[in-house]
C-alpha cells in the first residue's frame, strides 16, 4: 500500500561566477549539495534511489541493489533502463502505419492523422500494435540473494537499522543495515560514459554463503504504464551464458528480434550457477567483494573494475556540481526556502541521470515505463530547457541530434497532410515513427520547441557553427508553422484551427486560436526570421505577413479564453481542468503584441482562485510561476512552486509524484528548474535582483552562473 505524507515528501562548462546578492561571494557547492542528500531509514515503495548518466539508469531499494522489486512495483519501481533498450512483439498480422490513418477535414481538405480507433477491426488492431511497439525494455534485475542462518529467505522486515544515503556530490548510493546481527555495507554507482553499474559489498554474510548476488531477467509486458516486468513467460525469451572465465561471465539475452548482452566482471573468487531459466546466482567467497555489470547491444571486452568505475562516477559528479549554475537558499529566512532548495538540488540530479540522454526522454525517464516507454516531444521543452538556463547546454544538445534522424518521418507527416516543411510528431521512439493517438496526433505545441531550444543554444554560444548546425531544421520547422496558419479573409488575419491545444480537454473540431499556441507561433516565426538574418539570408516576406496578422488573444469579461470558439467559457468544468495553458502565453514565452498584460493578470488571478487544481499536472505549477513572475506577482510565483497539491508533491528522492499511475513525472522537475532559474536571473527586459521572488527581505537567494530567459 502506497502512503504519501505531503510534509515528508512535500556537463562540464566553464562560467563566470555571478552572484545576485553578494558579488564575489562564491557558493560552497559541496555543502549546498550534501545538505540535500536523500536519507532512507526504512523500506518505502516511493523512496527508491537511482544512479545513472542520462543514457542509462539503475534504481535500487533499501538494500542498495534490486533485491525486492515486487515491493516497489507500484511505487517508484526498480528499473534498469537504457536509451537503446527497446523491443517489439512480432508483427504477426503485418500491421502497417498507413492502416492507422484517418482523414479529417478542418480547412476544406482531407488530412490523414494517425489515430486510435474505437471500432473493432483491422484499423484498431493496427493502431493498437503500432502504439505499443516499440516499447522500452527492463534490461534485468541485479539484486542480493539473502538467506538466514536456518536457510530461509530474508524478508524486508528481517533487515534492521537501515541507513542509506544518496551522496549527490559523488553520485554514490551507500547502504548500511543489519541482518541477524551482521552488518552489511553496499556501495552502488553508474559509470558516467557506459551502461554499467559498479557495486562494492562488505559483510561476513558473504563468507557464510548467506549473501550472494542474483541476476534475473523478465520478458516485457508491453503495457501502457508499468515496470515492464513479466515473469510468466519464461519460454518466450532466452538467457544463456556465452562466455565465462575466473573473473567474468557474459550473458546473451534474446527476446524475439532483440538481442543484447550482460557482462559481469568481479574481483576475487566466485561461482556462477543457474537457479532457473533467466535466474543466475553469483556466490563470492570473501567478505569483501566488488563487481561491475555492463549492458550492451554488442559483446564488449571491458576490463574496468568496480573501484575505477566508482572513482569515475565521483570525478564526473564532482565536476557536474562544481560547474554549471547553482542556487543557494540558506540565507533566506522564509520558512518555505529550505523545501524549495531541496526540490531544486534533487531535480538537478534527477534530470541529469534521467533526461540528459541522446533521445528526448519519456516522462518517467529511465525508471519505469509510461506510454509504453515512448517519449513525447511536447514534453521535451520541460525536460531540457533548464539545462541551457543552468549553463549546462551540452546536456541539452545531447538530445537535439535526434531531430535530424527524425527528419524524414517528420517531413512525410507534413507532406501527407498537405503542409510545407516538417511536422514534429507527439509520441514516438528512437525510430521517430508516429504513435497513433486520439489526442497526441492533433497537438501542435511541440512544433516550435526545436526553434526555442536552438535559440537557447545559440544565446549561450553565439557562434556561426551553432547556426549552421541547427538552421536547416529551424527553417523547415517554421515552414510548417507558416503553412499551418490559415488566412481568415473576412477578418484579414491568420488563425490556428484543427488542433487539440496544450489544454487537452479541448476538441480538435472546435478549437480555434488557443492563446498559448498563438503566442508560440508568433515567437517561433519571429525567431526563425532572426536566424535567417544571422545566416545572411533574406527574411521570408510571407512569414512577416503572418507574424503581423496573427490573431489577437480572445478575451471575454476581462479574461482570456482557452479558445476562441463560441462554446468556450470558464463556467464549463472542461475549460477549468487539465493544464491552465492560457498562462503559458506569457511566462514560458516573452510578451508579444498579441496580448494585454492587464487582461492576462486578471486571468492569472481568476485561475488562481477558481481552477480545478486537483486535475492538473506537475509542470502546471512552474508554468503558473513563470507567468506570475513576468506579470509582477512574485508571491504567486513562489506560491505556485510550493502549492500543496497532490500533483505538486516531491518525494524524498526528489521525484514529482502525480498519482498511483505516475509516481514519477520528470517534466515537473524540469519545469521547476526552469522557473526558479528565470525567477533568479530574470528574462530579457527584466530589472532588479531576483525579479521573480518577493522583495520582502525573506528571500535572500544567492546564485551563480544562471542565464536569463528570452
Amino acid at each position: 500500500m502506497i502512503k504519501i505524507s505531503f510534509i515528508k515528501y512535500s556537463a562540464v562548462i566553464g562560467f563566470a561566477l555571478l552572484s545576485c546578492n553578494a558579488v564575489g561571494q562564491a557558493i560552497n557547492r559541496k555543502v549546498l549539495t550534501e545538505r540535500n542528500n536523500p536519507h532512507i531509514t526504512q523500506f518505502d515503495s516511493l523512496a527508491s534511489l537511482s544512479v545513472g548518466n542520462g543514457n542509462f539508469a539503475y534504481t535500487v531499494d533499501a538494500t542498495g541493489l534490486q533485491t525486492f522489486p515486487e515491493l516497489y512495483a507500484k511505487g517508484v519501481p526498480l528499473g534498469t533502463q537504457s536509451q537503446w533498450g527497446w523491443h517489439s512483439f512480432p508483427n504477426t498480422e503485418h500491421c502497417k502505419h498507413e492502416e492507422a490513418l484517418k482523414n479529417y477535414n478542418f480547412r476544406g481538405k482531407e488530412e490523414p492523422y494517425s489515430v486510435q480507433f474505437k471500432e473493432p477491426g483491422r484499423q484498431q488492431d493496427a493502431a493498437n500494435y503500432l502504439r505499443a511497439n516499440a516499447h522500452r525494455l527492463h534490461l534485468g534485475y541485479v539484486g542480493l540473494e539473502l538467506t538466514k542462518k536456518d536457510g530461509s529467505k530474508v524478508n524486508p522486515q528481517d533487515i534492521k537499522d537501515i541507513n542509506q544515503t544518496l551522496n549527490l556530490w559523488d553520485g554514490l548510493i551507500s547502504s548500511n543495515y543489519i541482518i541477524e546481527g551482521n552488518p552489511v555495507a553496499v556501495q552502488t554507482a553508474v559509470h558516467p560514459d557506459k551502461d554499467q553499474i559498479a557495486v562494492a559489498l562488505s559483510s561476513a554474510l558473504i563468507k557464510t554463503g548467506q549473501l550472494k548476488i542474483n541476476f534475473r531477467f523478465p520478458y516485457p509486458t508491453g503495457n501502457h504504464t508499468d515496470d515492464a516486468t513479466n515473469w510468466s513467460k519464461p519460454g518466450k525469451h532466452k538467457t544463456e551464458v556465452v562466455r565465462q572465465d575466473g573473473h567474468s561471465f557474459v550473458l546473451k539475452r534474446t527476446l524475439d528480434d532483440t538481442v543484447y548482452y550482460v557482462t559481469v566482471q568481479y574481483t576475487g573468487k566466485a561461482k556462477l550457477s543457474q537457479k532457473e531459466p533467466h535466474y543466475f546466482i553469483l556466490s563470492p567467497q570473501s567478505a569483501d567483494f566488488s563487481f561491475t555489470c555492463t549492458f550492451t547491444e554488442k559483446t564488449v571486452k571491458d576490463k574496468e573494475d568496480a573501484q575505477s568505475t566508482l572513482k569515475a562516477s565521483a570525478t564526473y559528479w564532482n565536476s557536474f556540481w562544481k560547474n554549471g549554475a547553482a542556487i543557494d537558499f540558506s540565507k533566506c529566512t522564509n520558512p518555505r526556502a529550505k523545501e524549495l532548495e531541496r526540490r531544486v538540488v534533487l531535480s538537478q540530479y534527477l534530470m541529469a541521470i534521467q533526461s540528459a540522454g541522446k533521445y528526448p526522454p519519456q516522462e518517467t525517464g529511465l525508471t519505469y515505463n509510461s506510454w509504453f516507454g515512448k517519449f513525447h516531444l511536447e514534453m521535451h521543452w520541460w525536460h531540457a530547457v533548464h539545462f541551457a538556463l543552468w549553463n549546462r547546454t551540452d546536456l541539452l544538445e545531447r538530445s537535439m541530434d535526434w531531430y535530424s534522424q527524425a527528419y524524414p518521418v517528420a517531413k512525410e507527416i507534413a507532406q501527407r497532410q498537405g503542409f510545407k516543411g516538417i511536422r514534429w510528431m507527439k509520441m514516438t521512439d528512437p525510430s521517430a515513427q508516429e504513435a497513433p493517438s486520439g489526442v497526441g496526433s492533433f497537438l501542435i505545441w511541440q512544433q516550435p520547441h526545436f526553434i526555442y531550444m536552438s535559440e537557447l543554444i545559440y544565446r549561450n554560444n553565439p557562434d556561426k557553427k551553432v547556426l549552421e548546425k541547427y538552421n536547416s531544421l529551424v527553417q523547415e520547422t517554421a515552414a510548417f508553422m507558416a503553412s499551418f496558419a490559415d488566412y481568415d479573409k473576412a477578418k484579414d488575419r491568420y488563425i490556428l484551427q484543427g488542433i487539440i491545444a496544450a489544454q487537452e480537454t479541448l476538441r480538435a473540431s472546435e478549437t480555434v486560436n488557443p492563446p498559448f499556441e498563438l503566442s508560440y507561433w508568433h515567437y517561433a516565426l519571429t525567431t526563425a526570421q532572426k536566424w535567417r538574418e544571422r545566416m545572411g539570408q533574406t527574411r521570408k516576406p510571407e512569414w512577416d505577413v503572418i507574424i503581423a496578422k496573427l490573431s489577437q488573444l480572445t478575451a471575454k469579461d476581462g479574461l482570456y479564453l482557452a479558445s476562441e470558439d463560441a462554446v468556450t467559457n470558464y463556467t464549463d468544468v472542461r475549460f477549468t481542468s487539465d493544464h491552465p495553458a492560457v498562462l503559458g502565453a506569457v511566462g514560458i514565452l516573452p510578451q508579444t503584441r498579441l496580448l494585454q498584460p492587464e487582461i492576462m493578470k486578471n486571468t492569472l488571478n481568476w485561475i488562481w482562485d477558481n481552477w480545478n487544481w486537483d486535475e492538473t499536472w506537475g509542470w502546471d505549477y512552474p508554468m503558473v510561476a513563470m507567468n506570475a513572475a513576468r506579470l509582477g506577482e512574485p508571491e504567486k510565483a513562489v506560491g505556485a512552486l510550493l502549492m500543496d497539491k497532490r500533483t505538486n508533491t516531491y518525494l524524498v528522492n526528489g521525484h514529482n509524484y502525480q498519482d498511483e499511475r505516475l509516481r514519477v513525472y520528470l517534466p515537473g522537475n524540469g519545469g521547476l528548474l526552469t522557473a526558479v532559474a528565470m525567477m533568479c536571473a530574470g528574462w530579457d527586459g527584466s530589472t532588479g535582483t531576483n525579479p521573480g521572488f518577493p522583495q520582502d527581505g525573506t528571500w535572500n537567494v544567492v546564485w551563480e552562473g544562471l542565464k536569463p530567459m528570452p
